[in-house]
């Protein structure tokens, strides 16, 4: 985030107080395909990402968990399978219609015991020491102060819980990155035009990874933020990093 009220929005510099509303309508425009055009985007491969996610969060039964930017469900999903009846997970979106799709979905899938919220990541409305796991997949980089979201997550999490970053981060290679740009630039943008009617908010998420911070950044950021024993984990070549940080 730059130091004159600006901030990002794909390559654009916009006001801070736009982003928020500019990110709404790119979800409240893709928020029906969003499923479908995960899919289409990983070829599948996002359902390994988040299992590996879950499985490096140690969440246990009874846990409190937070799933932030949670969107159509699908950690809070995996979430509820470790928890069992006696853990909690709140599914928390910032986005109404994204938030209303996860809703939908997992009533219609019979899970149980899920509280749904509509939150700003950056100013949580939670008592502090309150989950046992916070975690945010693949929406730290729409967030306009990052900064502010990773404090608000530390507050809210209890003495030996974790936050779990899953995000599309930074290849370790160069082929990898050439390849990657190609298919995020060249081919994405029409993938969401043809599937989900949206050229322009596919072309916003492949350009919104690119300013992402790097994997060694984001670390910083963490630990920055009062988290402790901060770690990440590559996969599929840096295209998608977990980072993973403890509160004591």
């Amino acid at each position: 985030m730059t130091t004159d009220n600006t901030t990002h929005f794909g390559f654009k510099q916009v006001a801070e107080d736009e982003k928020v509303k500019m990110v709404r309508g790119v979800f409240d425009s893709v928020a029906s395909q969003y499923d479908i055009m995960n899919d289409l985007m990983s070829m599948g491969i996002h359902r390994v990402w988040k299992r590996v996610a879950v499985q490096l969060s140690n969440v246990r039964e009874g846990d409190q968990v937070l799933d932030l930017a949670g969107g159509t469900g699908d950690l809070t999903t995996l979430f509820s399978k470790r928890i069992g009846k006696s853990g909690k997970v709140v599914l928390a979106d910032i986005n109404s219609e994204m938030l209303r799709t996860g809703r939908d979905r997992l009533i219609n899938r019979g899970l149980t015991g899920v509280t749904y919220a509509q939150v700003n990541a950056e100013c949580l409305p939670f008592e502090d020491n309150s989950f046992d796991c916070v975690c945010i997949a693949f929406g730290l980089r729409n967030v306009t102060d990052k900064d502010a979201a990773l404090r608000s997550m530390y507050r809210v999490l209890k003495p030996g819980g974790r936050v779990i970053v899953l995000e599309f981060s930074h290849p370790t290679d160069k082929i990898t990155e050439k390849i990657y740009d190609f298919y995020s630039f060249k081919l994405l943008p029409k993938i969401g035009k043809f599937v989900a009617k949206d050229e322009e908010s596919y072309r916003y998420l492949a350009e919104s990874i690119r300013m992402h911070p790097k994997q060694d950044v984001l670390k910083e950021m963490m630990l920055d933020a009062g988290l402790e024993r901060c770690e990440y984990f590559n996969m599929s070549q840096g295209i998608v990093a977990v980072h993973r940080g403890y509160k004591f």
